[in-house]
């Protein structure tokens, strides 16, 4: 009897899933309210997934941070860090505002970084950011290979090539034109020029730089930056006491460009290579005398006092990937506690030493969109309970319309459980139907989200995505098997509490009355 229950319950689930249009219709709205969740959860958890690496990817796993002024012997202090096993690279860097005026004439207020390239690149994916560089296979999205990176300089280009672009923006050198020697140069966001356009294969062409001459005629000129590009670069120096002195500038060559896929460090940002920044700053290794000394005195000059170099943060990296931060952090702690011991009076105490991770330093942004992904999730997850009640209205009316069956069913020695079930294996195969159908529909969205927003743009002049607005260059465009997962199994049950009121009633009608239903 049990075997001809399942099979009656087969055979009436396939019967009704192929007979019946509204079951179809309930598992279209299941569907649709999965791939809403889906999208919503892909495109948000993106936001958050992609601005945890860029934070990672750019601070390292923690910060040693002491800001405007610095702290010197910070040589000595990265021989400590690197000494622990646990500690796999740290790199100097300084942090200053400035300023650069453009060959358009236009100038711009810019987040410089001095850096060391090779070390910076041990703790960042600085190398990987670097865009002028050689590449063998196209962008995914650049379907026509349309990547001038793909291509060899022609013949009516100089030197150097696409691989000497990528060593210079490494080292942040570029040779000088006339004795061929290295000079420092600078490393600048993609977007701070805004010459070069971002075209719809993801890749960047770069743009006619105009010229306004003295009568006020503007011409073009042909000058990509990293080969023969110079900026004035200002800086602001303080003094040990973060006092303000006069300010510095300096032209100085372009090296390459770097993206980081974050909208407002691609705008904003310039690396300069540490010693050049240091000396820009007065941040670097100089004499003093011990005393005020007054040279016309004719008495003997008081002794010279050697002040070391400064920098105002040191980055460290885990060891291992996927190491531990937070206790990378407190080791970071206990190394700069016996530094600061060693230089007492020199740098500054450890209690006041600013030690964060790269969590902490983008607290603020990371917890903003974490609240703002659940009350998305909140509103959407609440807007797809209208499934529930769509499954509970026509199983409701199904099972009006299907009394008799009913009472035929328990005429032969079915229980109330098998009744109950039958319409429950219904609503599963409903909501596995409909979940199934909403994970395609989510991925096909989700796959190629970039280009149906490019060809919103393109067709309808609606550009809903703003990189000054969302901070992310392009829409995150990949699904979380896990959140999927969940999504997904969260199709299902809506469908089978959808489906137990009916179920219930369906399981508790008398069968005498339900044969003589008309």
């Amino acid at each position: 009897m049990l075997y001809t229950l399942r099979v009656y319950q087969t055979l009436l689930t396939r019967r009704y899933l192929t007979t019946k249009i509204m079951p179809l219709l309930a598992s279209l709205g299941v569907g649709l309210s999965t791939a809403m969740v889906l999208i919503t959860w892909s495109v948000m958890g993106g936001f958050l997934k992609t601005l945890s690496e860029s934070g990672r990817s750019l601070i390292g796993d923690v910060r040693i941070a002491w800001p405007n002024t610095g702290f010197p012997h910070y040589q000595d202090l990265i021989d400590r860090l690197e000494a622990e096993g646990d500690i796999g690279a740290a790199t100097p860097v300084i942090d200053s505002f400035g300023a650069i005026r453009l060959p358009d004439g236009r100038t711009e207020g810019v987040q410089i970084r001095g850096i060391d390239g090779p070390s910076f690149a041990r703790v960042t994916t600085f190398a990987e950011t670097l865009w002028w560089k050689p590449i063998a296979e196209p962008l995914p999205r650049d379907k026509e290979k349309m990547d001038p990176r793909l291509r060899a300089r022609t013949a009516g280009d100089v030197p150097p090539t696409w691989g000497d672009l990528q060593r210079n923006g490494l080292t942040l050198s570029r040779p000088d034109f006339l004795t061929g020697e290295p000079e420092a140069a600078m490393v600048l966001g993609i977007g701070v020029t805004m010459f070069n356009r971002r075209e719809r294969g993801g890749y960047y062409s770069p743009l006619m730089i105009p010229e306004q001459g003295a009568n006020g005629e503007v011409t073009y000129l042909d000058q990509f930056l990293p080969i023969n590009g110079e900026l004035v670069l200002r800086v602001f120096p303080l003094d040990s006491q973060g006092r303000p002195r006069d300010s510095v500038a300096r032209l100085m060559p372009i090296a390459n460009e770097f993206e980081t896929g974050l909208f407002d460090i691609d705008r904003s940002n310039v690396l300069v290579r540490l010693d050049a920044l240091q000396q820009m700053l007065s941040m670097g290794e100089g004499t003093r005398y011990a005393e005020a000394y007054d040279p016309l005195s004719g008495d003997p000059p008081p002794p010279l006092i050697v002040d070391p170099a400064r920098v105002t943060t040191v980055l460290v990296r885990h060891a291992e990937d996927a190491g531990d931060v937070r206790a990378l952090r407190e080791l970071c702690k206990a190394v700069y506690a016996e530094f600061a011991d060693d230089h007492k009076g020199e740098v500054p105490a450890a209690e006041l030493m600013l030690i964060e991770t790269w969590e902490q330093a983008n607290a603020t942004m990371i917890a903003a969109i974490k609240k703002e992904t659940m009350l998305v999730l909140f509103i959407f997850t609440f807007i797809s309970l209208t499934a529930v009640f769509l499954v509970v209205s026509i199983f409701w009316s199904m099972i009006s319309e299907k009394t008799r069956d009913i009472g035929v069913l328990r005429a032969i020695g079915a229980g109330r459980s098998g009744i109950a079930c039958v319409w429950l294996a219904y609503g599963s195969a409903i909501g596995a139907i409909g979940s199934v159908l909403g994970g395609v529909i989510a991925y096909s969205v989700v796959s190629n989200i970039n280009a149906i927003h490019d060809w919103m743009g393109e067709s309808l002049g609606l550009y809903v995505w703003d990189p000054s607005v969302y901070v992310f260059k392009s829409i995150p465009d990949e699904i979380d098997p896990v959140h999927a997962a969940y999504v997904l199994a969260g199709g299902v049950l809506s469908c089978l509490i959808g489906a137990l009121v009916p179920a219930v009633r369906a399981a508790w009608m008398d069968p005498v009355r339900a044969l003589r239903f008309e």
